[in-house]
């Protein structure tokens, strides 16, 4: 009789569990209770998915109502291999489509005018009009600024095409006067870029090798590098003239003020040159410039101004802030160290980021916790630190890319959905937004990076699908809005969406690039097992031991002795912080910012 009572209480048990079972959905939606997000594709080993049953937890206490507000139900969840490979192919179009223009309607002319169809050189009949001649030298810009992308993109017929076209017609013995700058940036630095990858030896981007191929990029980078060293002569400072001719030097009626980023961002393209050609002349005197700006920073607040007299040393404008006129300042101290491994950048660059956090950063202290407003860098008095303006500009849109370099991915989270909240408003980033009026001040949009690059980044860092929603945005609006003729065109009012004849270099070199590669998980660059660095223009360049020494015996600036280097694992140690284990793993699965910080800022903005 035991025997029977036994399969008789199995049997009610089973029956139990089977009426328990069906009702398990309605308990659940009564109870609230969320089933597990999907996980974003596949992910690396080294980032596992969140512990069992901690992921509806995690999105009850992240903002998450029942079946998800609608930040969640946008953003969150699985993005599909399928759709990421179509926005890649149409970043890959939209390259391709604004590269054929130029080729086809401008060369060897340096940009393409996207609504007329025709080429862009220097304005010589107005001398005065920086905004072009600082840029365009009549040396077929937008190919030399292209050629990287490139072979990023893996077209090595094309870009052995372009290599040949660059040795055969470009020449810098032109009667141009242009920002040293620029010059370096955009020229120099494509130069370099693809003379490294022309003769990397691993060949990661597939064949990009050029036949009977004689160091000719290295020798026009050359070239061009002595052509600009004249800036840097007789000045009391040591801090260069902003622009150069290139045949004839200095012009004699130069002006003695310069930017501090413009001055101060020479050093990775100078510094890689003289390493390659083992002279010492082109690092020395950019860093020299580097460290007389660094001397020069207030001493109450350890901040610089924007704009210096390169005669007197005296701050002409005042204003510390992070976007034009001072970016990429701060930029080439880290990526200095991270190429160079010289400790005295790294000293430099951390120094300045705790005098950022201590006068330019306000808002709440955390990025996702607490109350108030969100994080956001002000324009202040280098010397006081008072608010200057309530206006920031678009070039600012860089620094959450360079926090996710040093691992402060906390910050960069909130600073980088600011601008997209922008974004999301206008369709565009116009170049001046007053966060008190909610408007921009300055409304156009000339097809800048910036945004892109920072989207870029914290998806390498956090994996999370939200930046792979920001990327496909952010390409929706530039095929909507500045899609031209001819390639593509710069915004000239981004509330009205009227267009300005002019398509600059920087968006193949950059904007493209930074698209492509979000949505290219197979990239070279991200599975060759290669180390790369993008300059601030946006080329790539390896990170290669023969960077890290010098093949000269010269004391460089401030360097006193050899113990003054950086060890490989010192760069992993300062690269990798262990503030990127500030975001759990969990976190990965949700929104990169609460639901209700990303409300706040998009009702910051006029969205809501």
């Amino acid at each position: 009789m035991r025997w029977r009572s036994v399969v008789l209480g199995l049997l009610l048990l089973r029956l139990g569990l089977q009426a328990l079972l069906a009702l398990l959905p309605a308990l659940a939606r009564g109870l609230c209770l969320h089933p597990r997000l999907p996980c974003p594709g596949p992910r690396p080993p080294a980032l596992p998915g969140p512990p069992a049953g901690s992921a509806g937890r995690q999105a009850r206490l992240w903002g998450a109502a029942a079946g998800g507000d609608e930040y969640e139900r946008r953003y969150s969840g699985a993005f599909p291999p399928q759709l990421r490979a179509r926005l890649r192919d149409a970043a890959r179009g939209m390259f391709v489509f604004g590269y054929d223009s130029y080729m086809e309607h401008a060369f060897p002319r340096d940009e393409l005018d996207p609504l007329h169809c025709r080429g862009r050189g220097p304005d010589r009949r107005d001398p005065s009009n920086l905004n072009i001649n600082d840029v365009l030298g009549n040396y077929s810009l937008t190919l030399i600024d292209a050629l990287d992308t490139l072979a990023v993109m893996g077209n090595s017929s094309e870009f052995q095409k372009a290599v040949k076209l660059v040795i055969d017609t470009v020449s810098f013995d032109k009667d141009s006067t242009v920002q040293v700058f620029e010059a370096t940036i955009r020229v120099l630095g494509s130069l370099l870029s693809a003379h490294i990858i022309i003769t990397d030896t691993k060949q990661p981007f597939g064949d990009m090798t050029i036949k009977d191929y004689d160091n000719e990029l290295l020798h026009l980078a050359h070239d061009l590098a002595v052509r600009l060293l004249p800036a840097f002569e007789n000045t009391k400072t040591g801090i260069p003239y902003p622009r150069v001719n290139l045949k004839k030097g200095v012009p004699p009626d130069s002006h003695n003020e310069t930017c501090t980023a413009g001055a101060g961002s020479l050093l990775v393209e100078f510094g890689i040159l003289s390493r390659l050609l083992g002279d010492s002349t082109f690092e020395w005197v950019a860093r020299r410039a580097v460290k007389a700006l660094w001397s020069l920073r207030s001493n109450n607040t350890g901040l610089l101004g924007n704009v210096v007299n390169i005669q007197t040393g005296h701050w002409v404008g005042k204003q510390s802030g992070l976007g034009a006129g001072s970016d990429s300042f701060y930029e080439y101290l880290l990526k200095s160290y991270i190429l160079f491994g010289e400790k005295e950048d790294l000293e430099m660059f951390n120094a300045a980021y705790r005098n950022i956090q201590n006068h330019l950063r306000r808002g709440r202290e955390a990025c996702n916790e607490g109350e108030g407003d969100p994080p956001l860098y002000v324009n202040v008095n280098m010397y006081t630190g008072q608010l200057m303006n309530t206006w920031i500009d678009s070039l600012q849109a860089f620094f959450p890319g360079l926090q996710v370099l040093i691992g402060d991915v906390e910050d960069a989270i909130c600073l980088h959905a600011f601008y997209y909240a922008i974004w999301k408003r206008y369709g565009a980033l116009p170049e001046r937004y007053n966060w008190q009026l909610q408007a921009p001040d300055v409304p156009f949009y000339p097809l800048r990076p910036e945004l892109v690059e920072s989207t870029y980044l914290l998806y390498q860092a956090t994996k999370n699908p939200f930046y792979l929603h920001v990327g496909m945005d952010i390409l929706q609006s530039l095929e909507k809005y500045t899609k031209a003729k001819c390639g593509y065109a710069t915004l000239h009012h981004v509330v009205e969406k009227t267009k300005e004849d002019r398509m600059e270099s920087f968006f193949l070199s950059e904007t493209c690039k930074y698209l492509y590669l979000l949505f290219d998980e197979e990239n070279p660059v991200h599975k060759s097992g290669n180390k790369f660095m993008f300059t601030t223009e946006g080329h790539i360049v390896s990170v290669d031991e023969r960077f890290r020494s010098s093949l000269w015996e010269d004391i460089l600036p401030g360097e006193e002795d050899s113990a003054h280097k950086a060890k490989p694992t010192e760069l992993k140690a300062a690269n990798f912080s262990s503030n990127c284990n500030r975001v759990p793993d969990e976190r990965r699965y949700l929104l990169p910012l609460k639901s209700n910080y990303m409300r706040q800022i998009d009702r910051m903005v006029g969205l809501i």
